[in-house]
């Protein structure tokens, strides 16, 4: 049996199984078949992670990260949990290959999936023409036109990216003013290839085997009319993913995994979380990865509670003693 099961590998994830195995925790890291390394993947420059001066590609930066844990001993599992028993003092992790783990603690840090735009053609034309990741499948739309629907950072982001395949990218935008920061608001408006389409919200999507275009409404006079597009990449947000762990741990009424406080403890002992599951708000890597670090810590502490009384204190006490040169990080 483990002393605990990471959940997640993205830099909530492998920052808590760094910190966990330099605390000799000997964590097993469950890091997905498909999406190893969470939302990073799919992202090109990162600018804003501390020690990178010259900025880092997301890949790159979660192949460090992985690294830097393994080296530690951490165990990086590729395969996904299909479901969770976290009822008693024993931890049950069950993966799609049928394998069952234990282990007295859990670190929940699953991160957050693109959010879906819910509208006719959209999941019908997923793959053939509407995307979710611009690294993933800008090179298909060489000399294309398409749109990214958003107006944040990944938005911004996913279009100027796109500039480098596309002929033409519109920026579809349901309001008349952005919510990216201005380094990236300026870095689309400066791009000869990137046209805005203001105050207009897609309704639906054309096309049989492909995209051929959206119908765009209006979100002033509730017109509506057709754009004639090859690919739609939708960047309007992301959603905490729970599945795993609806009606088995509380959640708030942002939909993300209730933490008591600045800690990582969940409602139900010895199960932490970290990262964007618990984020609504920063979504950050950088906080991920702080994030990442409070449960790790929080983990040992219960493990010494485990060891000390036989029954940890579920409210998340203050870590006294524990943060030796190990976990400092010195």
């Amino acid at each position: 049996m483990r002393q605990v099961i990471i959940i997640g590998s993205g830099p909530a994830g492998y920052t808590a199984a760094i910190y966990a195995a330099r605390a000799n925790l000997n964590p097993l890291v469950v890091a997905s078949s498909v999406e190893a390394g969470g939302e990073l993947m799919n992202t090109t420059e990162v600018e804003n992670f501390p020690g990178f001066p010259e900025a880092i590609m997301g890949p790159d930066l979660m192949a460090k990260m992985q690294e830097q844990a393994e080296r530690f001993g951490a165990e990086v599992l590729y395969d996904d949990v299909v479901s969770l028993d976290i009822d008693g003092p024993v931890k049950k992790v069950t993966l799609g290959s049928g394998a069952t783990h234990e282990a007295d603690s859990l670190v929940f840090a699953t991160g957050s999936a693109p959010r879906k735009i819910g509208i006719e053609g959209e999941s019908r034309l997923s793959g053939r023409g509407v995307s979710y990741c611009a690294t993933c499948d800008g090179f298909f739309f060489r000399e294309r036109v398409i749109a990214v629907v958003g107006g944040g950072d990944s938005a911004m982001e996913e279009a100027t990216f796109l500039t480098k395949f596309a002929s033409k990218v519109y920026i579809i935008h349901r309001r008349d003013e952005l919510r990216a920061s201005k380094i990236m608001q300026e870095r689309a408006f400066k791009n000869e290839k990137i046209e805005f389409v203001w105050n207009s919200a897609v309704v639906d999507i054309l096309g049989d085997e492909a995209v051929t275009g959206v119908v765009l409404e209006d979100t002033v006079d509730g017109s509506r009319r057709e754009l004639a597009l090859d690919g739609v990449f939708v960047a309007i947000g992301n959603d905490p993913r729970t599945h795993l762990v609806h009606d088995k741990l509380r959640l708030t009424p942002e939909g993300t995994v209730w933490v008591d406080g600045r800690s990582s403890h969940t409602s139900v002992p010895g199960v932490f979380a970290a990262g964007d599951v618990i984020d609504p708000t920063y979504r950050q890597a950088v906080t991920a990865a702080g994030s990442g670090t409070v449960a790790a810590l929080d983990v040992e502490h219960y493990l010494a509670g485990l060891g000390e009384a036989g029954a940890p204190d579920p409210a998340g006490a203050e870590i006294d003693g524990l943060a030796d040169a190990a976990t400092l990080g010195r």
